[in-house]
């Protein structure tokens, strides 16, 4: 009598991955150009389509994409970044309260120079922010540190009809005209402004200086929003899950939707992040659940600071310690399985910030392979009669559900 083997199911998302044609790459993407070799394998027996992840009117932001990918319609559930990394924080949230995506970001005053604050550390950014929090924090106010630039603010019975930028749209840019405008901007503008006084001459930015360093010298308000309640993963699917992330963003996703977030050693968020660790933990993960939604933000990172070499690396490290490792870890077990491939959205290096538009996705089952003359990359979204999911919420049913030609 044949033992019962539960299948596994991957969902790989390459944050940002997606790019366009640049000139210096002959007209190709990164994507293209990346040496890949178990992206490759995969997709000659894969099914290979395009999935619009962010809802037609929407910033396509990884908050709102994500949060489709993991199968929660944003046009019913997302209210914003904050509260999103507040959950992975443990950040306290009331039904009134509302949090913000508070970044340390570097500027001489008058322009942001740098949405990241100089890739200031997490030990460092720590310091910064518990100062902010000693200093300009109220009984309705108060700072949190979270990783890297990303941290969190909440205002008690705070304001959400506010329009804030996200401060990766507007490098290079002068900081007032995008100052938060709305209900509470004055308090916004005020704490933004103290915040450089307190910062700029600390001594964590004069060391920085002297190292050739931009400083981590003022705060930006953006994604603000109140909890959402998300229906738990296992109840809509009827599997126990994790995920594998560096970001709050998205390991706040995967515990509002009940999902197991284990903290990854030496997963930085940035491009100099440990991919295999990334790895060997979704493997890990396996042994205990029958799901892992694996994010690496590496890529969007590199296309935000418009470095076409980091974001090939980035990819490349991506398919050999994430991709190919769980892939040969799977098949020495003999656990059949299912493994989703797909950026979130674009970060074209040559735009430094998010851009609309469908993205590839890849779709392997160890039983069934689906023979494919399609590469995955850019190329395929303009072949015609492509599989295309235009509810990005909906392509998750494509993992657990798809049994064969569309």
């Amino acid at each position: 009598m044949l033992k019962y083997r539960r299948m596994k199911y991957v969902l790989i998302v390459p944050d940002g991955m997606a790019d366009w044609r640049l000139p210096e790459l002959d007209e190709r993407t990164p994507l293209m150009v990346a040496r890949t070799p178990s992206i490759d394998r995969l997709a000659r027996e894969s099914l290979v389509g395009a999935v619009l992840t962010v809802p037609q009117g929407m910033y396509p932001g990884s908050d709102v994409a994500n949060m489709a990918l993991m199968g929660y319609d944003p046009r019913l559930h997302y209210t914003g970044r904050g509260p999103l990394e507040a959950a992975a924080m443990g950040v306290p949230l009331d039904p009134r309260d509302v949090a913000f995506r508070c970044s340390l970001i570097s500027t001489d005053g008058e322009t942001l120079l740098d949405y990241g604050g100089g890739g200031i550390s997490t030990d460092e950014a720590r310091l910064l922010i518990e100062l902010l929090e000693q200093r300009l924090s109220t009984p309705r106010i108060h700072f949190f540190a979270g990783v890297g630039y990303r941290h969190v603010m909440r205002w008690s019975d705070g304001p959400t009809e506010l329009n804030c930028t996200p401060p990766h749209e507007i490098v290079g840019q002068p900081l007032r005209p995008h100052y938060p405008r709305g209900d509470g901007e004055q308090m916004l503008r005020q704490l933004m402004e103290d915040s450089f006084e307190l910062l700029d001459a600390h001594p964590i930015n004069r060391r920085r200086r002297d190292e050739g360093k931009l400083p981590a010298n003022m705060v930006w308000f953006w994604g603000q929003g109140r909890a959402p309640r998300l229906e738990p993963f296992s109840l809509k699917w009827g599997v126990t899950g994790a995920v594998v992330a560096a970001v709050d963003l998205v390991k706040g996703l995967g515990v509002l939707a009940g999902l197991e977030v284990p903290k990854v050693p030496g997963a930085t968020g940035y491009v100099d992040t440990d991919y295999r660790a990334k790895g060997e933990y979704t493997l890990r993960m396996l042994q205990k659940h029958d799901f892992v939604y694996t994010h690496i933000e590496a890529p969007d990172e590199a296309g935000h600071h418009g470095d076409i070499e980091a974001k090939i690396w980035a990819i490349e490290q991506i398919d050999r310690h994430i991709i190919g490792q769980v892939v040969d870890g799977l098949r020495t077990q003999g656990q059949p399985f299912r493994l989703m491939v797909v950026p979130d959205h674009f970060t074209p290096v040559a735009k430094r910030t998010h851009a609309e538009g469908a993205v590839p996705f890849l779709l392997y089952d160890s039983e069934q392979p689906r023979p494919n003359r399609l590469p995955y990359d850019e190329s395929v979204l303009n072949e015609p009669g492509i599989p295309f999911v235009e509810d990005g919420h909906r392509l998750i049913e494509w993992l657990f559900l798809y049994r064969g030609a569309p």
